[in-house]
């Protein structure tokens, strides 16, 4: 099953960590957070992926095609081409990666739709975006999604509060104080999908297309969305707080990091 990897957006909101590279490719430790996305899917068996590009997405094709330059220690010798001595073993060797140019102003829904020439008829696949990390069980979300047959589930997670939360007894007194709790009601879209080949009856070529919006309202409408619950860990980028987070996680124990 593919992996289809949405890589094309601006990410405005978080232009104060780099403005000279897309926000995929901001990096988590020593490596950009697409990789980590890359690394988890691979882990759990997925290594066929199609990104879906747009800004600054030569920044993207230059760091693969230089993959092993990028991420090994090497020696050369100068006035010699092609004469290259790597000196670490590429873990990642078995992925194959098709990198799609899908339009600089296009959104989501339009980024899914470019694609399709690279999902075989009736082929169902997996889909993210570019600036997100979870633990999810991939089995279990595709094991979720054969059983109700459906067009598209979608991973609903319970995001971490933006303020911290306060109990207190009568008098006023706080009993317990909570940094930043994950919200105990309500569920928000954790952006891993899988889709069946009929999403592309949802899509269409009109760069203005939210994937978000009227396709995912459409499949409500017919009854052929599902969501399936994710407790574990789920974390966006799409802050400069969000990229501090992350990266310190990542110095630590980082939940995501199965391999």
């Amino acid at each position: 099953m593919k992996v289809v990897i949405l890589c094309g957006g601006q990410g405005t909101r978080i232009r104060d960590v780099a403005e000279n590279i897309p926000k995929p490719m901001i990096p988590i430790g020593n490596y950009p957070i697409l990789w980590h996305i890359m690394k988890l899917y691979a882990h759990q068996g997925f290594n066929e992926f199609v990104l879906c590009l747009g800004y600054k997405s030569e920044v993207i094709k230059d760091y693969f095609m230089n993959y092993e330059a990028h991420t090994s220690d090497f020696t050369i010798q100068l006035g010699k081409k092609n004469e290259i001595e790597f000196h670490n073993k590429v873990e990642e060797e078995d992925w194959k990666i098709t990198f799609a140019e899908t339009g600089l102003h296009a959104m989501t829904g339009a980024r899914v739709h470019k694609i399709k020439p690279y999902i075989e008829n009736g082929e169902s696949f997996l889909l993210t975006y570019g600036d997100g990390l979870s633990d999810v069980n991939l089995k279990a979300l595709i094991d979720f999604h054969q059983a109700h047959g459906k067009t598209l589930t979608l991973t609903g997670v319970r995001p971490a509060g933006r303020f911290g939360e306060l109990m207190s007894d009568d008098s006023g007194t706080i009993t317990e104080f909570n940094e930043k709790p994950q919200a105990t009601e309500g569920r928000i879209n954790g952006g891993f999908f899988v889709a069946n080949y009929s999403i592309f009856d949802y899509l269409k070529d009109d760069d203005s297309l939210v994937f978000e919006q009227e396709p995912m309202k459409q499949l409500v409408s017919d009854g052929q969305l599902a969501q399936y619950t994710h407790d574990g860990f789920w974390q966006p980028m799409d802050t400069y707080r969000e990229f501090l987070l992350l990266n310190n996680l990542y110095k630590n124990k980082a939940p995501w990091v199965k391999w």
